[in-house]
């Protein structure tokens, strides 16, 4: 039997349907969501929560002209499905395949693309405003999430949608709260009520002559205007919008396909700022989904049937030791707090939040805040662990540098996913943090090369409070590369020589040292002697170790999974440059000067000229071909 949704090519093609179409059409999307996704994994129980709402909104407005800019990605899956792409959608998130994000690259449909939160209704309201200086009508709609509403910046867009009064619709995907009491038949009549032209235009005239009666009686008044909204909705959810200057629209059934169409018909003709509450449940129509939105938030390959998701080799891995080492650490000293920006089962400190939950803190979607705060806490004299993605910490750098760098406070940052991270691509990778946290005065940066180091590390950034410090590490376990199960302790801005040799000196930091040692054995099999360096720290580096090398070999490759400016490479390279070692040859194997695309990590760290292979193929080609010509380059991969 042929689906509907295989007819559908574009958004418009959904006007031609029939309300009874649009639910099948809605329901086809559900299970093609779900076969899919057991298969390539990605954000699952979000996406299952916008079906109804995507198919509502695409069948309602004239997509284009109209615009449409989604928050994040993790609830845009439909609308990948009904733009073009359900015949690509078994690529998603596969090496060279769709993204499991939005991407202007990737389809005209993505308009702005998106995969940190909070961005939509600052990027709809650009488009509103250059839609009004262009002086067309389309409508601009931006689709966001009450996860979303915890960052500063969708705050900050709503404040200034409603300065500048202009005609933006923002649809709150609300899958936290109950769908019950609040969606009943009289609130879904009241938000019909209020979406109808007529109704917005009696309350604005209702509101104008509150505002023209004497003082005394206006203030008496003035809780009127908005009576409505506030019995439509219980505890006054949308006082907030309204006072903010917004129409504001709900709270309604995100998955009621004949109210939503109805909602979306009349709300489209309304002007000035809209915000349309809609409710959602996360996981909808999946049972094991349901029970546990925040398992099934994002997933790896599952079956269908039983609901058991792959969970990889099962070895320990570095968000899971951190997890532990934090408990460990709590239990003997009360002064440990951690911090998180909405990511506690990400960052490992879920059973930290269970044995301490009074020195636990989620902060939300809300990075700035949680770099800030962390200032404040470690001024007042408490020892906070702010555990936070490296991708998502770059939102935080002006807080890193104003308020921690800046006064030197001893706050300690857990980067977890540095380096490459995989699947989900350029919006993820943790690819410039050796850079942007190097750079900022009083900052101390580390990197562990395998997991037993990174437990020392732990220990000693709790212990460590001359100085905020960074410890950076990636996603997943230790490499399988026999390097040394031993190491020595940790010394401030100390490296450690793990290998001596003559020839050449590879320095490498963090999941690169594995790649150097590996390397070290195959050219030892060819008849040259390398050295292998773990330098440890990026800032402050080992300068004294690393001069006694370059002098050794004359030869220095260093490797790092990071962009070029400003991490260990430039610091190697200033180092010998500055002790007039300009005649040392040396090479630096990094990240491309280009934003990597998604796949697996070992495809990607091929794609960019950061295998066992490369290093061996690099310090053979120089040894062997090159060894007369001194020079001092970056040698960084192109995209293959």
């Amino acid at each position: 039997m042929s689906r509907l949704l295989d007819g559908i090519r574009a958004p418009a093609d959904l006007k031609a349907l029939s309300r009874e179409e649009l639910r099948q059409v809605a329901s086809e999307i559900r299970q093609a969501l779900i076969e899919n996704i057991s298969k390539t994994g990605g954000h699952f129980s979000s996406n299952l929560g916008t079906v109804e709402l995507t198919v509502a909104l695409y069948a309602t407005y004239d997509f284009p002209p109209d615009k449409f800019i989604w928050d994040t990605g993790h609830q845009a899956y439909p609308h990948k499905m009904l733009t073009g792409r359900l015949d690509r959608f078994h690529t998603l998130r596969q090496y060279k395949g769709l993204s499991g994000f939005l991407r202007r690259s990737e389809s005209p449909y993505d308009l702005f693309g998106a995969g940190h939160a909070g961005t939509s209704i600052s990027a709809a309201l650009g488009f509103a405003v250059a839609r009004d200086k262009a002086k067309t009508n389309e409508r601009v709609v931006a689709v966001t999430g009450d996860a979303a509403l915890t960052a500063g910046l969708a705050f900050e867009a709503l404040n200034n949608a409603a300065q500048l009064g202009t005609d933006i619709t923002v649809v709150l995907n609300d899958n936290k709260m109950s769908i019950a009491e609040n969606v009943g038949a009289l609130s879904t009549h009241l938000a019909r009520l209020r979406a109808r032209p007529w109704f917005q235009r009696l309350e604005g005239q209702a509101r104008a002559a509150v505002e023209r009666l004497p003082q005394p009686l206006a203030r008496a008044a003035e809780g009127l205007q908005h009576a409505v909204t506030h019995y439509v909705a219980p505890e006054h959810t949308g006082a907030i919008f309204e006072e903010m200057g917004f129409k504001y629209i709900g709270p309604i059934d995100g998955h009621n396909l004949d109210v939503l169409l109805d909602i979306f018909a009349d709300a489209k003709d309304l002007t000035g700022p809209v915000l349309i509450h809609a409710l959602t449940v996360k996981g909808k129509g999946y049972n094991f989904a349901e029970h546990d939105a925040r398992k099934w938030h994002g997933v790896t390959p599952f079956t269908i049937v039983d609901g058991k998701i792959e969970t990889g080799s099962g070895g320990e891995s570095f968000t899971s030791v951190f997890g532990e080492e934090m408990v460990r650490h709590a239990r003997e000293d009360d002064k440990v707090v951690a911090i998180t920006a909405a990511m506690p089962d990400g960052t490992g400190l879920t059973p930290f939040s269970k044995e301490f939950p009074d020195r636990f803190f989620d902060v939300g979607i809300a990075e700035q805040h949680a770099v800030c705060w962390a200032a404040g806490l470690a001024a007042g004299g408490l020892k906070p662990v702010c555990a936070i993605y490296s991708t998502f910490l770059q939102r935080a750098f002006d807080q890193i540098a104003h308020d921690v760098c800046i006064q030197n406070l001893p706050v300690r940052f857990m980067l977890d996913r540095g380096g490459l991270v995989g699947a989900d691509g350029a919006t993820h990778h943790g690819a410039l943090d050796l850079s942007y946290l190097s750079l900022l005065p009083n900052m101390v940066v580390m990197a562990p090369r395998d997991i037993p180091e990174f437990r020392t590390m732990i220990a000693y950034a709790l212990g460590y409070d001359e100085h905020p410090i960074a410890v950076r590490y990636p996603r997943g376990g230790s490499p399988a590369c026999g390097l040394p199960a031993e190491h020595g302790p940790i010394r401030h801005g100390k490296g450690e020589l793990l290998r001596e040799g003559k020839d050449v000196a590879l320095i490498a930091i963090g999941t690169m040292v594995g790649t150097a040692w590996e390397a070290a054995e195959i050219l030892e099999r060819s008849g040259l002697s390398a050295a292998v360096f773990n330098a440890r720290f990026a800032k402050p580096i080992d300068a004294e170790a690393i001069l006694g090398l370059a002098r050794e070999t004359r030869f220095v490759v260093v490797l790092e999974e990071n962009v070029a400016r400003g991490g260990l490479g430039e610091a190697v390279k200033s180092l010998l440059l500055d002790n007039d070692l300009s005649g040392v040859r040396v090479r630096h194997l990094c990240l491309p000067d280009a934003f990597v695309e998604h796949g697996s990590q070992g495809q990607l760290l091929a794609d960019c000229g950061l295998t066992t292979q490369d290093v061996v193929r690099v310090a053979s080609e120089v040894l062997f071909k090159h060894a007369a010509a001194p020079v001092n380059t970056t040698t960084r991969a192109t995209r293959r």
